[in-house]
C-alpha cells in the first residue's frame, strides 16, 4: 500500500512539473471566448503537414550586407524570425545578421523573450549588458571568432570600435524574441510619455526632454 501511495505521489508531482505555461511569443495575448474575433495568437497557426515543402524551412539573403546608411547609428540588423521563416514556428530559435560601419552602434536595447548569443565574423566590437538592480555593467571587446551571450531581457549593446566594417551573427532563443530600443521607447513612444515625468525621472530640464522627444 505504501508503494502504491509513493507511486501515486510521484506521478502527481511529475504531472505538476510538466504542466507549465508556455513562454509568451508576443507582448500580450488577451483571452477571448469568441474565436471569430481572435486576430493574434501566442505563436502562429500550423500549416497542414501535407502541404509543407522544403521552402517552409528555408531563407536566403544573409550573405547580403545590411543597409547601414538607413539610420544615423551606422548599423543594420536583419532578423530571421518566424515571420520570415515559417518553419521556425514552435522551435524556439531565430537568427540575425548585424552589420556596422566604423563606429557604428546597435544602441542599448532588450529582447523581452530571448537570450542572444553573438559571434563576430569580421571586425572588432565593444559589447556589454547591464543587470537588473543594482545595474552592474559587463563589457568585453570581441574580435573575429569571439562569442558573447546576452541574458534574456537585459539591456545590451554592440559598438564597432574598429576603423573597418564589422559583421556579426546572433542566435536568439525565441522564434519572436521581441525588441525594445531604450531611447526609442522612452523618448519616442506613441502617445509620448509626459515630459514632466521624463524630466523628473532623468533629472533633466524639460526643454532637454522636449528636444529629445523631437529626435524620435
Amino acid at each position: 500500500m505504501m508503494k502504491v501511495a509513493i507511486v501515486a505521489i510521484l506521478a502527481l508531482a511529475t504531472s505538476l512539473v510538466s504542466a507549465y505555461d508556455p513562454s509568451p511569443l508576443q507582448d500580450f495575448c488577451v483571452a477571448i471566448n469568441n474565436t471569430d474575433s481572435a486576430v493574434f495568437v501566442n505563436g502562429k497557426f500550423c500549416k497542414d503537414p501535407t502541404t509543407v515543402t522544403a521552402n517552409d524551412f528555408f531563407f536566403s539573403g544573409l550573405n547580403i550586407p545590411g543597409n547601414t546608411a538607413a539610420n544615423k547609428l551606422g548599423s543594420s540588423v536583419n532578423l530571421v524570425n518566424v515571420d520570415k521563416l515559417p518553419g521556425l514556428n514552435t522551435l524556439g530559435i531565430s537568427l540575425a545578421r548585424l552589420d556596422f560601419v566604423p563606429y557604428g552602434l546597435n544602441p542599448p536595447h532588450t529582447h523581452p523573450r530571448g537570450t542572444e548569443l553573438l559571434v563576430v565574423i569580421e571586425g572588432t566590437l565593444l559589447v556589454g549588458f547591464v543587470t537588473s538592480n543594482p545595474n552592474k555593467l559587463f563589457t568585453k571587446v570581441l574580435n573575429k571568432g569571439d562569442v558573447f551571450v546576452f541574458p534574456i531581457g537585459l539591456i545590451h549593446f554592440q559598438f564597432n570600435i574598429g576603423q573597418t566594417n564589422a559583421i556579426a551573427f546572433a542566435g536568439l532563443s525565441s522564434q519572436n524574441p521581441g525588441l525594445i530600443t531604450i531611447a526609442n521607447a522612452v523618448f519616442g513612444s506613441n502617445p509620448p510619455i509626459t515630459a514632466d515625468i521624463l524630466a523628473k525621472a532623468f533629472q533633466l530640464d524639460k526643454n532637454v526632454v522636449d528636444y529629445l522627444q523631437k529626435q524620435f
